[in-house]
């Protein structure tokens, strides 16, 4: 069994809101992280117009969005900075 740990802090688009987070199992998915910032970090799980909010994770260094299946071994290490940012569907939901 893996225990390792890693530390790393987490971000808002904003910058506002802000955590340290320690002691993130190493094999957790990137998803499964998302998640528990969501609901550390009290960010909104609905937009203004009532639709469903989802999160993805900005590795600041790397300059890229982490997929939700990677694991978190895999693309942080500890000092990494991440910024959650919402989905944004520009789209919306009309007919084609």
């Amino acid at each position: 069994m893996n225990t390792a740990t890693i530390e790393f802090e987490a971000t808002d688009i904003s910058g506002q809101k802000k955590l340290r987070v320690t002691r993130v199992p190493e094999d957790s998915s990137v998803g499964e992280l998302i998640q528990g910032l969501q609901t550390k970090m009290n960010m909104p799980s609905m937009d203004v117009s009532g639709r469903p909010l989802t999160y993805h994770a900005l590795h600041e260094q790397a300059g890229r969005h982490l997929n939700s299946s990677e694991r978190v071994i895999d693309v942080l290490k500890t000092g990494d900075r991440i910024v959650l940012q919402p989905n944004i569907d520009a789209g919306g939901s009309g007919s084609c």
